[in-house]
This record gives structure tokens, C-alpha cells and sequence, in this order.
């Protein structure tokens, strides 16, 4: 299995066996399966959506946005609930390129990907269960 790490952006292979072992990148040691969502910008979101074969939720929102505030902790509690899926928060303000280009006209908008590919999208805060239960449910279909 392919991870990128979202530290170094290096890109790594993972036996399937090992993937509860809390695997590392063989650049920089950074833990490839963190449970805290992690950054994506335009320079380094292209790569890790195409090079990555776990499924990842990318929460594109903006620092302004009252409900992407509010469902922020809610995002990060239900990584924690998938410890084979990436979550992702692309700052749309910071990356417009990519939000221009996934067509991001409202925030927060989750968006799961799977094989490099847009699998199935949600606009508006939810609670960490409901993301879990979503999240489960698009990647169950890939």
C-alpha cells in the first residue's frame, strides 16, 4: 500500500499487515496514520490525493467561516474514529487553485476520495458520528 506522508510529502510503502503498526516515513520518521487530520495546500494536495490508496476526507474550509469553526473538533474526533482513512482540511482562502478547481462554492464542504478519484461529497457541518457513519458508507462503495 502507498501512504504520502503528510509531513514530507515522500511517498511510502506499506505492507497491509503493518498498518497497526503505527507505520513511520523512511525520510523524515513523521507517523504515516496519524489520527489528527493534517494540511494540504495547492502545491502538495495533487500529489497526495493521487499517490495515496487509503481513502481520505479532505475538509475544504475557511478561517472566516463560523460553521467550519464549529465543525472543526467534530472533524478531527471522527479521524480518530477511522484509523485507515486520511483526513485532510484544505484552506480554501490558502488554496484556491484547488478549491477552484473541485468547483468548492460552499464551505464546509467534505469531500472523500479514493484511487486518486472523487468518490462522493457532503456541503455543511456535521457531527463526528454522522462524518464517521458518511465517510464509512462512500468508502465502503469504492
Amino acid at each position: 500500500m502507498l501512504i504520502v506522508c503528510p509531513s514530507c510529502h515522500a511517498t511510502n510503502r506499506v505492507p497491509d499487515a503493518r498498518l497497526a503498526d503505527g507505520p513511520v516515513c523512511g525520510t523524515c520518521k513523521a507517523p504515516l496514520l496519524s489520527p489528527e487530520p493534517f494540511a494540504l495546500d495547492d502545491t502538495t494536495f495533487a500529489n497526495y490525493i493521487a499517490r495515496t490508496e487509503l481513502p481520505i476526507v479532505v475538509d475544504f474550509w475557511a478561517a472566516w467561516c463560523g460553521p467550519c469553526k464549529m465543525m472543526a473538533p467534530q472533524f478531527a474526533a471522527a479521524a480518530k474514529q477511522l484509523p485507515n482513512v486520511r483526513f485532510a482540511k484544505v484552506d480554501t482562502e490558502a488554496a484556491q487553485q484547488t478549491a477552484s478547481l473541485f468547483n468548492i462554492r460552499s464551505i464546509p464542504t467534505m469531500v472523500v476520495f479514493a484511487g486518486g478519484s472523487e468518490i462522493a461529497r457532503q456541503s455543511g457541518a456535521m457531527s463526528a458520528a454522522d462524518i464517521a457513519r458518511w465517510v464509512s458508507a462512500a468508502a465502503a462503495k469504492a
